[in-house]
């Protein structure tokens, strides 16, 4: 299972945070490049989401609504559950690191992939990610304030403000503007890919550099780590229990067990990096490192899922499909082939 070239440009971005971090008027210009970008960032999601297909998707509700109640009822709640870690796995600022990554919404592109490759329900996937990245805009910050409060390092009322101006603003700018933007955004997507990337490398760098200066990375040890490791391993296995099991008792086909099971048990590291900066301030490194590395893991598990998903669908097609009917298997074959015999003796 190859390892995702982006979580390896993230990790070299950390690298150099550790490094070169920015000091001084060099901290100042990142972080205010940093947010920039995030704002930009949030712009092209709302001028690449289609409204009319927000709308359409709309009537398939009851598993909109299943995949959001994965994302912000199950994960939080479990999330609160892990308290008990703490301190004997977890240390506290892990643990906040955790519950964040709880919090966040669900992923699109990979939601999508993943969906396809296992030859399920593509048209929900899009619309259950893309309904649960714009509902985290709101609902994550009033979550964060609600299960987080001030331990949350500069963590206030005025972030949930902060947070909303940052993303939601420039979200409803870019949707508004669609009718005359969208074409451009299609048309140039992977070039705005490749800013979409930029941008979160730079929240990555900015974070990780106050990180390195406040001098936080000492709070971990590699025994930390693997604790941290343990625990999101098990949290992403139950979620994807979860995920697929309780739809099977929700009755959904087979196709929308698949888009809820990955639109509903994977968490989004572009929405997740910039929320983290602004709820989290100079703690934004230790509060970001559980969610980057729960990304490599559940795109890591979510693609051998998916293979045998799509495996098992071949194999109910075969069983499913119409035997070849042989001449020596068909009376009527018989009849002719007789019949032919006959006319040229």
């Amino acid at each position: 299972m190859p390892i995702d070239p982006y979580i390896l440009l993230l990790l070299g971005t950390v690298g150099l945070a550790a490094l070169f971090p920015a000091r001084g008027t060099a901290s100042d210009v990142a972080s205010g490049a940093s947010t920039a970008a995030i704002a930009f960032l949030f712009f092209l999601y709302g001028a690449r989401l289609s409204t009319r297909e927000a709308l359409d998707g709309l009537k398939h509700w009851r598993l909109h609504v299943t995949v959001l109640a994965c994302t912000f009822v199950a994960f939080p709640l479990l999330g609160l559950a892990a308290r008990g870690l703490v301190p004997v796995i977890l240390t506290h600022p892990l643990y906040q690191g955790l519950l964040f990554l709880t919090l966040v919404p669900s992923t699109i592109q990979s939601s999508i992939a993943f969906t396809s490759m296992a030859r399920g329900n593509v048209p929900a996937a899009i619309c259950a990610g893309s309904f649960s990245s714009l509902v985290g805009i709101v609902i994550t910050p009033l979550l964060a304030a609600a299960v987080l409060g001030s331990s949350a390092g500069g963590f206030s009322a005025d972030s949930v403000v902060k947070i909303v101006l940052q993303l939601l603003v420039p979200f409803v700018a870019g949707q508004l503007l669609r009718r005359w933007i969208g074409g451009f955004v299609a048309r140039h997507k992977k070039v705005l890919g490749l800013v979409d990337r930029g941008s979160i490398l730079l929240v990555v760098y900015t974070a990780f550099s106050e990180g390195m200066v406040q001098g936080i990375w000492h709070q971990v040890s590699p025994i930390r780590l693997a604790g941290l490791l343990a625990v999101e391993a098990v949290l992403l296995a139950v979620m994807l229990a979860l995920t697929w099991y309780g739809a099977k008792a929700l009755r959904f086909d087979r196709g929308d067990r698949i888009a809820i099971q990955f639109a509903g048990s994977k968490k989004s590291l572009a929405a997740g990096l910039p929320m983290a900066s602004v709820l989290f301030g100079a703690h934004a490194s230790l509060a970001v490192l559980p969610l980057m590395l729960f990304h490599q893991m559940q795109l890591m598990v979510c693609a051998v899922i998916a293979k045998r998903r799509a495996h098992d669908a071949e194999a109910e097609a075969d069983v499913d499909a119409p035997e070849p009917v042989t001449e020596s298997a068909s009376p009527a074959a018989s009849r002719t082939a007789v019949g032919t015999g006959t006319r040229s003796g």
